[in-house]
């Protein structure tokens, strides 16, 4: 002997738009497509903080700053190169490659942002952006690294 609930018959004419029931008695239901909003990395807040950042340490430097976050590929060096010689002045420019998927941190320098931020000092600010980054502060990281970027570089030559 079988159990289970009753089947309660549908009034088709009850079924929103895009409803309909099936020859078995099911409700089948289309639906418009509804894509999700992307997830964002940043705050609007951490947003305002990094540009904040950026536009400081070029002000202060006299050097052109940005970050980019994003996928760098197998050759992150490479890549991050390009991106810095696509920048106005790449002489003058420092790049902050991050790929936080692939774990890689880049900082590129020109020429004569390369004679004002030292290795040594661009490496204590990449450790330290991925102290940041280990943490799950990925905005921090940034400005962080930023910061101590700016202080390697000091304040810009006066003319």
């Amino acid at each position: 002997m079988a159990t289970g609930k009753a089947i309660e018959a549908v009034d088709p004419s009850t079924l929103p738009v895009g409803a309909v029931v099936t020859n078995s008695g099911r409700v089948s239901v289309a639906k418009m497509y509804e894509p999700h909003a992307p997830e964002l990395p940043f705050t609007p807040t951490q947003l305002a903080q990094l540009d904040e950042a950026l536009t400081l340490s070029s002000r202060t430097t006299g050097l052109d700053f940005s970050v980019y976050l994003g996928e760098l590929g197998s050759s992150s060096r490479e890549r991050a190169e390009e991106l810095h010689a696509s920048t106005d002045r790449p002489s003058h420019h420092v790049l902050v490659a991050v790929s936080p998927g692939e774990r890689v941190v880049e900082v590129v320098t020109g020429e004569e942002s390369h004679r004002r931020l030292p290795d040594r000092g661009a490496k204590l600010a990449v450790m330290s952006m991925v102290a940041s980054f280990k943490e799950g502060d990925l905005a921090g990281g940034l400005v962080s690294g930023l910061r101590m970027l700016t202080d390697q570089a000091g304040n810009a030559p006066r003319s």
